[in-house]
């Protein structure tokens, strides 16, 4: 049964109740950027109404905003909110298994990271956050949320972007325009469709200015506010063509949700008909609304067809808000087995993985279990579906892509949350934080393990890491050797190429062999024609060097092999991969200073490093010489909060620094605070 329109909308209309982060009860930082900062320096994720705002006064934690009257000179946290990471190119390499297609189904995942308001621009102190892994699934993400008593337009924040960028995943801001009974008001629709003197669509205009201000690539449309007329019809039909003239022109794209119609009323049709065919015309893709049925969407597929677009273009709703991978689903209604692809899939709300855990069972060991149950399905491995699991994991229609394709690639499989922070295997922060713009390139494949004998366990795993917040842990009563895949990868072989390992055996007695292939498998699902290169094992962190003696071309798929050379239970780590001609360290960045002080909250501010430069890290130098780990960040700026001063300190030290995509750091530049 599709779920009821009160679901769905009260999930859309109340994303500020959700359970996520942490709230503040001051308003947020004034627009004007010339201007002093008169609220607290925590910058927070923007959003916007389209123009006239509602009347009264905002609750606590809420600005009222108008996108209408938005600058990029005037946005005080646009340093904080702006994606510095390139959209990554994919490819798409042998599939995991037979069942996974290349190039019918996409998925379009539509998540909730946190409230409208109040959403931390750069993650936050806590480890409970939705931290997707499985991006080799996804083709867009929408950074779902709005509401009636905050705003309706949402720009994602910048960690959400930088790491779906870096595995080639678009991610679409929200336009929510809510229903009357959740407090939408049809003003808001005319607000978005207005046009000027001279004819034009400012707001369409404004849209796209912001999308490419904040490095995103464009929006999701979802105008749910009933009571509009044909007029109204006309004027959003109007609007939706400009915006998407607009966007092409910078690279964006525009998803159309099915819900108003040419008549200018709201009806969701569950289907592509005459009622809403010219907004998917006017948009790149339509999401279906959930009462599709099986046979409205062999007929929207076919109607798409006939318009000389793609069947794929529909993104076929399925609401797992509420009980996830335990949803009942026509899937050969969207993704049979055995004929083509009817539709492609739009996930609404997959963090169901991380929400409906017990607060006390939220650790990101638990939520990570749940994940990959979610995308990879019941047997947890891509290589040997499940054929009678009930839930078609993505892992088993849609085929993998990767976005490793040039030397230097390193990897320290940080998740993008921890309960700690590490740098070379030393804890430097034992505060819980998350903050997604630092996670790695991560395996597409979680968890691909081979072996003839017993199957470990294979998971990230936050109680140690080598860097970051996270490691791989392999972890089992070895009867046979087990090849762990990692990465498919398309990596030019030149003179100097090396492979860098850096693991820790923590129990058991095992041989490590790093798995290099440099040519596909056979068929899909098979194993890559690997060879096997020894690496030395330890008790403690070691980092291993390996030439790629006698092999030439390209790299194409990255592994390990472990074989048991005793009794009992191994547990083995890997905390680093590296591939690389030469050893290279980034420039310093220049001109820190500290832009916005109150109290122990501090703003800092510096110019970008020359170069190529993954992310830069600020550390506080304690009395004592001990550095201390205060965040990263892939953007020119970074927010500190509560600091004090340590005994008998008048001033405190801290220290920018570029990191490579080695994870090699440049020299710090330094500023001093006095308190």
């Amino acid at each position: 049964m599709n779920p009821t329109r009160r679901t769905v909308l009260m999930a859309g209309a109340t994303a500020a109740l959700l359970p996520a982060l942490p709230a503040t009860t001051a308003a947020a930082a004034p627009a004007d950027a010339t201007a002093p900062l008169a609220g607290p320096l925590q910058p927070y994720a923007s959003y916007w109404y389209p123009d006239s705002l509602p009347s009264g006064t905002p609750g606590a934690g809420i600005t009222w905003r108008s996108l209408k009257a938005w600058t990029a000179a005037g946005d005080t946290d646009l340093a904080f909110n702006a994606s510095r990471v390139p959209l990554a190119t994919r490819f798409t390499p042998t599939p995991a298994n037979s069942t996974a297609r290349t190039d019918q189904a996409r998925i379009q995942s539509l998540v909730s990271f946190g409230p409208t308001a109040s959403n931390p621009s750069q993650g936050s102190a806590t480890a409970d956050y939705y931290a997707p892994t499985h991006w080799a699934y996804v083709d867009e993400l929408v950074f779902w949320g709005g509401s009636s008593g905050e705003g309706l337009i949402l720009a994602p924040n910048a960690p959400i972007v930088d790491a779906a960028h870096r595995h080639g995943v678009r991610v679409l801001g929200n336009i929510f325009l809510p229903p009357v009974a959740y407090g939408g008001q049809l003003q808001w629709t005319r607000d978005l469709a207005q046009r000027d003197a001279a004819g034009r669509y400012p707001l369409a205009a404004q849209l796209v200015a912001v999308a490419t201000a904040y490095g995103f690539d464009g929006w999701f449309v979802n105008a749910e506010t009933g009571g509009g007329n044909a007029a109204l019809g006309t004027a959003m039909l109007g609007f939706m063509r400009e915006l998407k003239s607009l966007a092409a022109a910078q690279g964006q794209r525009v998803t159309w949700y099915d819900s108003m119609t040419t008549s200018g009323s709201v009806s969701w049709q569950g289907a592509l008909n005459s009622s809403n065919e010219p907004f998917f015309q006017a948009a790149d893709d339509m999401f279906v609304d959930f009462r599709w049925s099986a046979s409205s969407l062999v007929s929207s597929g076919n109607r798409a067809q006939q318009l000389g677009r793609s069947r794929y273009e529909l993104w076929a709703g399925v609401d797992v808000e509420s009980s996830g991978s335990n949803r009942t689903v026509n899937w050969d209604a969207i993704v049979p087995r055995t004929t083509a692809h009817v539709t492609s899939l739009g996930l609404y709300r997959p963090e169901w993985t991380r929400n409906h855990l017990p607060a006390n069972a939220r650790t990101p060991k638990d939520f990570h279990a749940a994940d990959d149950r979610f995308w990879t399905g019941r047997s947890l491995d891509p290589v040997r579906p499940d054929t009678a699991d009930p839930w078609r994991a993505p892992a088993t229609v849609v085929a993998d892509r990767s976005t490793v394709t040039s030397v230097p690639f390193a990897s320290v499989f940080n998740t993008g949350h921890g309960l700690r922070w590490y740098e070379n295997g030393a804890v430097t922060s034992d505060t819980p934080w998350n903050h997604l713009g630092l996670q790695d390139r991560l395996p597409s494949r979680q968890w691909v393990a081979r072996t003839t004998g017993t199957r470990p366990a294979v998971s990230f795993d936050f109680t140690d890491a080598w860097r970051g917040g996270s490691s791989v842990l392999v972890e089992g009563a070895l009867t046979a050797p087990v090849i762990i895949d990692l990465y498919a990868t398309r990596l030019a072989i030149g003179a100097n190429t090396v492979v860098e390992l850096t693991h820790r055996t923590d129990a058991g007695s095992v041989n490590v062999e790093l798995a290099v292939a440099t040519a596909e498998p056979a068929a899909p699902g098979a194993t890559p024609p690997y060879t096997y290169l020894p690496v030395t094992s330890a008790g403690s962190w070691q980092s291993v060097v390996r030439q790629l003696t006698g092999l030439s071309g390209t790299i194409r798929a990255l592994g390990v092999r472990l074989t048991p050379t005793g009794s009992g239970t191994v547990r083995w780590r890997l905390g680093g991969l590296a591939v690389r001609d030469a050893v290279q360290t980034p420039a310093a960045p220049t001109g820190l200073r500290i832009t916005a002080a109150a109290g122990g909250d501090l703003r800092f501010g510096w110019n970008a490093a020359p170069g190529a430069v993954r992310h830069y890290t600020l550390h506080r130098v304690l009395p004592d010489g001990t550095r201390r780990f205060l965040g990263g960040t892939g953007q020119l700026a970074h927010f500190a909060g509560g600091l004090t001063p340590a005994q008998g300190e008048t001033t405190a030290r801290f220290e920018v620094r570029s990191v490579g995509e080695l994870y090699t750091s440049s020299a710090p530049v330094t500023v001093i605070h006095s308190w």
